[in-house]
C-alpha cells in the first residue's frame, strides 16, 4: 500500500449529492483558486484524502469533522513547500458555539493544523507536533460559509519552525475578506520522527 498522490486526493472526493457537489465547484471554480492553481511556485491537493481510509476514519480533522452538515467537502488546499499555505473551505451549520456562530474551538482547529501543515516540508523529517499556538479572535464566523486559511512559515531553526497565519472569509475574489482569527505557531520535529517515519514506511512498503 502507498500513499495517494496529491494529483490522486484531488480526484478522490465524489460529491454524494447536488448540494454538495455546488459547494466543490464554488470552492474549486474561486478566483483565488484559479489564481494559487496557475502558479507553478504551488502544489494543489486535498490533504486529508491523502491519508489511509482505515487511519482517516479515526481522525478528528479528516474523519469525525467531515460530513453534510459539518464539512461536507474535503478542503481544498494549495502549498508552496515548507514557507506558504493557502486551504478554502465550508464550514456548515453543525460546527456551532453559540447559535449559528462557528465554536472558537473549530477554528483553533484548524489554525492548528493549517500552521502545522505549512511548516512540516521545512522541517528534517517533514512532521512536528505543536509546541504553542497563540489565537487572538477578530470576527465572529458565520455557519453555512466559506472561509480561507492563509499560514506563512517565518522561521525555521533545525527540528523547530515558527509559522504566522489567519482565517478570513471568503470574498467572491482574490481580494482579502474580514480577518475571523489570527494565531502564530511552534512546531518541532520529535527527536524520533526519523525513526517512527522509517517504521512506518517499513509498514507501507510490506503490506504492498
Amino acid at each position: 500500500m502507498s500513499l495517494p498522490t496529491d494529483a490522486e486526493s484531488l480526484a478522490a472526493f465524489k460529491s454524494p449529492d447536488e448540494k454538495t457537489a455546488a459547494i466543490d465547484r464554488h470552492i474549486n471554480n474561486h478566483p483565488l483558486s484559479q489564481k494559487l492553481r496557475a502558479d507553478p511556485e504551488f502544489t494543489e491537493s486535498r490533504p486529508h484524502l491523502r491519508m489511509p481510509a482505515e487511519i482517516r476514519k479515526h481522525s478528528l480533522t479528516s474523519g469525525t469533522l467531515l460530513g453534510p452538515t459539518k464539512i461536507p467537502v474535503p478542503p481544498l488546499a494549495f502549498a508552496r513547500e515548507g514557507d506558504e499555505f493557502v486551504s478554502i473551505t465550508y464550514l456548515g451549520t453543525d460546527l456551532c458555539g453559540h447559535v449559528g456562530i462557528v465554536h472558537g474551538g473549530m477554528l483553533a482547529t484548524m489554525v492548528d493544523e493549517g500552521l502545522a501543515r505549512c511548516c512540516f516540508a521545512a522541517l528534517p523529517n517533514r512532521i512536528g507536533v505543536t509546541a504553542s499556538l497563540t489565537i487572538n479572535y477578530r470576527s465572529p464566523a458565520k455557519a453555512g460559509s466559506y472561509v480561507v486559511l492563509k499560514a506563512k512559515t517565518t522561521k525555521v531553526e533545525g527540528r523547530k519552525a515558527w509559522v504566522e497565519g489567519r482565517i478570513e472569509t471568503l470574498g467572491e475574489g482574490e481580494e482579502p475578506g474580514t480577518v475571523l482569527v489570527e494565531a502564530t505557531g511552534l512546531f518541532v520535529e520529535p527527536k524520533y520522527a526519523a525513526v517512527g517515519l522509517i517504521k512506518f514506511l517499513s509498514e507501507l512498503k510490506s503490506e504492498s
